[in-house]
């Protein structure tokens, strides 16, 4: 068996490793688990990864979690151009840099303001108290602008002139608060040029294709008892 992914592009990361590997003719069976039904839980995926998190990766008899590890095994193996994860020690860096500040910071603002503001009410039935979402969109707004100042600045992508898998994680993350309806580029027109230029580099129809899930999530029937039961963990830790 070749190269398995296991994916659900609900999911940001997945995201991110989907775009990368389509965008890199890298040949891969997808494994589609589907979070929203509790796949991720189950005792066959808990095989590939004991975490039960997307993205895993299986290639042959080796088994790898998350996104990030994913992403530079798949860059390292297929020798993907050097733009994505540059072999100058500096750039690299600043790679590392971002992907290292991203986990605690863009990654949860754009997931709690995504949830808050559309998977709660619409989803779950959830009343989610305004002063919450408040402080959720104002951390969100904070990030937005520390992304801008210590990270984009002015270059055309987060490491310079040539996208990297810096970018790609970073596009992911906002398309997040996007699909919810949050107008995050609309007073931001460095980020907005960012954002078009990083869908160009990637491709318009790969990226529409990547998303085309999360910008449906709105559409997604209620859950059932059994599934806001499953979910009540995560629904305290996204209210917070």
């Amino acid at each position: 068996m070749g190269l398995e992914l296991y994916l659900d592009l609900l999911s940001q990361p997945c995201r991110a490793v989907y775009i990368f590997a389509k965008k890199n003719r890298i040949p891969f069976e997808l494994r589609t688990v589907e979070l929203l039904k509790g796949q991720h839980h189950s005792d066959a995926f808990a095989q590939v990864n004991p975490l039960r998190k997307v993205p895993a990766l299986k290639d042959g008899e080796f088994t790898l979690a998350e996104s990030v590890a994913i992403l530079l095994y798949l860059s390292r193996k297929y020798k993907a151009p050097d733009h994505w994860y540059p072999e100058d020690l500096q750039a690299r860096a600043r790679v590392d840099e971002y992907l290292a500040w991203q986990h605690t910071a863009l990654r949860s603002s754009c997931t709690r303001a995504m949830w808050q503001k559309m998977m709660f009410p619409v989803f779950l039935g959830e009343r989610v108290p305004p002063e919450t979402l408040a402080s959720t969109l104002a951390e969100l707004d904070s990030c937005l602008q520390l992304f801008e100042d210590k990270f984009l600045k002015d270059q055309d992508f987060l490491i310079g002139p040539h996208i990297s898998v810096a970018d790609l994680v970073a596009i992911t993350e906002l398309m997040h608060p996007v699909s919810a309806g949050c107008q995050v580029f609309k007073s931001r027109p460095k980020l907005a040029a960012w954002y078009k230029r990083v869908e160009a580099a990637v491709g318009e129809d790969l990226f529409q294709e990547a998303h085309a899930a999360v910008m449906k999530a709105k559409d997604l029937p209620p859950a059932d008892t059994a599934m806001k039961e499953k979910l009540k963990p995560l629904v305290q830790v996204l209210l917070q």
